[in-house]
């Protein structure tokens, strides 16, 4: 057993509230106790007799400490990279213009399935350990781009193998075979629609924490995302669903029929829209990066007035987003949606923790684990002036992150 103290804490931000002068008490992966230094109790039954027998003692320097950030929407599982078709959109090219060469999503397929499986888990590996030394000691990570039953089972086992290995966040696994149509399934949408939904059981067998469908035009319609979520959700799968992200295409009612954990995007919205996950409780996972490259901001300033959850993304694709830092993501979600500070460290902490199912993290209580954040920082303000404001030290279940 280890029992860790953090001390010299100057400013303390729980998830729910603000503490200065604090102390953590870590005992092994979970948080044994937390609040102000002055109010450190002498002993904590079943943790340590005597506070000073503790295993470890850290001074934090007075420095602003947090829960560990969640990424709660990705794309890490590719390889190859679409850089010439990021330059000819930001010249003004159109989507068939760049298809015609040779881009957008179906280029990444080509790529990844003819990359071995050696060389792709160490490009995921990286990508992995990069949101982990940035602050954020959750991922949620979506396949999506083999979108062949081995390859997408193939995706979700190297999420699931990776996350065990040291230096590697939490991984909360989305099965995204329903990303687009195949080449090889050209002008049988249905015949894949349903092939999907087959393999939705063996995502769940593989380890795969969700399913998610990408709900528009040039993807899949409202009727055949049902189908999808509706067999993942039979065998155990969280459903989510990309939303809106190009046009106002019954996704969010989807999302509110089904009771998806989550929809995401959310770019082109309605107040009808909103009115119907405020009421259904649909959380909404926002991603400002790609907001941004795309000129389409979601209207979260009303999400939130609406009572809707909101969770922060990178949405970290090879097309649109490399961002793998989610302090950047709440200074772009501070400038661009005009969230509050406050509002957008929560939607990076306990709002990915509630899209993800996951209770037992994004907060810093007695019970959750021991995810924190030392920042180089004394006020959470700094995230946002600092756009991408950087760790001091990360510890990942009680463990500091080397």
């Amino acid at each position: 057993m280890t029992v860790r103290l953090l001390t010299n804490i100057g400013r303390l931000w729980t998830g729910h509230d603000v503490c200065s002068n604090a102390s953590i008490l870590v005992h092994n992966d979970r948080i044994a106790w937390v609040g102000r230094a002055a109010d450190l109790p002498q002993s904590v039954p079943g943790v340590v007799d005597d506070i000073t027998d503790v295993d470890h003692v850290e001074n934090l320097g007075g420095a602003l400490v947090t829960p560990g950030l969640i990424d709660a929407h990705t794309h890490p599982v590719y390889a190859g990279n679409r850089y010439a078709e990021m330059a000819m959109r930001s010249g003004g090219s159109s989507v068939s213009a760049i298809t015609a060469a040779g881009g957008g999503i179906g280029s990444t397929v080509t790529v990844t399935r003819g990359t071995d499986p050696w060389t792709l888990c160490n490009g995921v590996r990286e990508r992995l350990r990069e949101w982990l030394l940035s602050g954020t000691t959750t991922v949620e990570a979506k396949t999506g781009y083999h979108l062949t039953r081995d390859g997408e089972l193939a995706d979700v086992r190297l999420l699931r193998e990776l996350e065990k290995e040291p230096m590697m966040p939490r991984v909360h696994v989305t099965f995204l075979a329903a990303h687009v149509v195949p080449p090889e399934y050209f002008g049988r949408q249905r015949d894949y629609v349903e092939a999907v939904a087959a393999w939705c059981a063996d995502a769940a067998a593989a380890g795969a924490d969700s399913v998610d469908v990408y709900c528009d035009d040039g993807h899949f319609s409202p009727d055949e995302a049902r189908w999808v979520l509706a067999s993942g959700r039979n065998v155990g799968l969280l459903p989510r669903v990309h939303a809106g992200a190009y046009s106002k295409r019954g996704a969010v009612q989807l999302a509110a029929e089904m009771g998806c954990a989550s929809a995401d995007l959310l770019h082109h919205i309605t107040d009808e829209d909103i009115a119907l996950m405020a009421r259904y409780g649909v959380p909404a996972v926002v991603c400002p990066g790609t907001a941004l490259s795309s000129g389409s901001l979601p209207p979260v300033r009303r999400l939130i007035g609406q009572g809707v959850p909101i969770a922060l993304g990178s949405d970290h694709n090879p097309g649109h987003c490399g961002i793998t830092s989610m302090a950047l993501v709440i200074s772009l979600a501070v400038a661009a949606f005009g969230m509050s500070v406050g509002d957008a460290l929560r939607a990076a902490t306990l709002g990915g923790a509630q899209v993800l199912g996951a209770p037992d993290r994004g907060v810093l209580a007695p019970g959750r684990l021991a995810d924190i954040v030392q920042w180089d920082a004394d006020h959470e303000g700094a995230f946002a002036w600092a756009f991408g404001l950087k760790p001091r030290r990360v510890w990942r279940g009680g463990t500091p992150v080397q």
